[in-house]
């Protein structure tokens, strides 16, 4: 090891616990001989729930450091990850400013995700993030711009816009990105996702208003748990596994969801460089810290396409995708005639770099990253303010901010708790 590095490494050690304001250059873009053992990757989990456990084991890392704000999910992490040589932490602040990480997976719940994530950009790793990418329009403009500022690599953790079948589509979406690319659907597409294209929004994911403050337990620090987020006393609902149900840390069903369902149709429509115009939604009043149902929301955007996500599951002979030309059904059945005949007469879609690891270590951006993965973010937070303020609204897709509406543009970015900024 060199005087350089290890005089970095020297440096690092003494600003331990704060947000460096440099970018530290990762160990594989050093040279050959600052590669992990077994050519691997090292990474740092954030986050040691059930998603965090889930993601230790992916091909070429390897875990060297773990935290949880949770001691009880903490050891677990340890345990699962095999213990021996792994470093523990209750302050995500001291994980980035380890000179040994490569990457670090943020699987917080998702008021963290913006805040984390850009700091890890700022202290110069590379990161893959748990949706929904950003719990705000604002966070996601912003960790974008700390991604670009510190040239770090981003991956988004939903994956269907290039591999696994897509849920009742019978296929991966690139067969469905080639139909839309031909042509032969006509032009504008309307989507529809309901539980009769093979969907399912996970409505169980609903708050309770009347919850009662209970004793914390002792092996959670709750108040680094709500971090950014405002002060409500502890429940067990509120944290771990029920959080989903709460405005304050994520969006219910759509939050869940949202991502894992969009963004792979705005891939096919190739919509990664814009958002809709306009978002309608049809729902109960909601209230105002436990998040409710939904029956209809409609995203339409400045070429008349449409993603409608049907949660009511009322459009019972809706197709998944419906253009002036055809409609596509699950199971990638279409009242067009020969369609697979017509469909190979049309070139594949584009190909994308779908393996992080190699996207890492060779500095090529991911097929799901900060840009496109904060533009699917933004439908799930369109349609999360329009649910918390009860109305239609209309939307500017370049300013990124809700057209003549203060209280809308309010929620673009909402307060955060001291001393968290972003």
């Amino acid at each position: 090891m060199n005087a350089k590095h290890l005089s970095r490494r020297k440096f690092l050690r003494n600003s331990l616990g704060t947000i460096a304001a440099f970018s530290i250059v990762p160990r594989h873009v050093l040279g050959r001989g600052y590669l992990a053992p077994s050519d691997q990757l090292t990474k740092a989990v954030i986050g040691t729930g059930s998603m965090g456990r889930g993601h230790f084991g992916y091909a070429g890392t390897r875990v060297v450091a773990l935290c949880d704000v949770d001691k009880k999910h903490l050891q677990l992490g340890l345990e699962q990850a095999g213990g021996k040589g792994i470093k523990t932490f209750s302050d995500y602040r001291e994980v980035i400013q380890l000179p040994e990480v490569d990457i670090v997976h943020v699987a917080t719940p998702p008021h963290w995700h913006g805040i984390i994530a850009a700091d890890a950009a700022r202290a110069g790793k590379d990161i893959w993030c748990e949706k929904p990418m950003t719990a705000t329009i604002g966070e996601g403009k912003r960790l974008v711009e700390a991604v670009q500022q510190h040239g770090r690599i981003f991956r988004l953790n939903t994956w269907f816009r290039f591999e696994d079948n897509f849920y009742g589509m019978g296929t991966t979406v690139k067969p469905i990105k080639k139909l839309v690319e031909s042509g032969l659907l006509g032009w504008p597409l309307k989507v529809t996702v309901s539980k009769h294209t093979g969907f399912d929004w996970k409505f169980y994911w609903v708050g309770k208003t009347n919850l009662t403050p209970e004793t914390i337990p002792a092996e959670l620090d709750y108040d680094m748990w709500l971090g950014p987020a405002p002060y409500k006393p502890y429940h067990p609902h509120r944290v771990h596994q029920t959080f989903r149900g709460y405005w304050d840390y994520d969006g219910g069903g759509l939050g869940d969801m949202g991502q894992h369902y969009i963004d792979p149709i705005q891939y096919f429509l190739g919509k990664d460089n814009t958002s809709p115009v306009s978002v309608e939604i049809d729902a109960p009043e909601q209230h105002p810290d436990a998040v409710g149902t939904w029956r209809r929301i409609t995203y339409t955007y400045d070429d008349g396409c449409q993603i409608v996500l049907d949660g009511d599951a009322s459009l019972t002979t809706a197709a998944y995708i419906e253009g002036p030309k055809g409609k596509l059904y699950p199971g990638f059945k279409s009242d067009i005639p020969d369609l697979q005949k017509k469909l190979a007469e049309f070139p594949d879609p584009l190909p994308q770099v779908t393996d992080f690891v190699d996207a890492v270590k060779n500095r090529k951006k991911f097929a799901l990253n900060e840009e496109n993965g904060h533009r699917s973010c933004t439908l799930v937070n369109m349609g999360k303010v329009a649910l918390t303020l009860g109305r239609n609204l209309k939307f500017d897709p370049v300013k990124q901010e809700f057209v003549d509406d203060a209280a809308a543009n309010a929620l673009v970015f909402k307060p955060m708790r001291e001393p968290w900024v972003m």
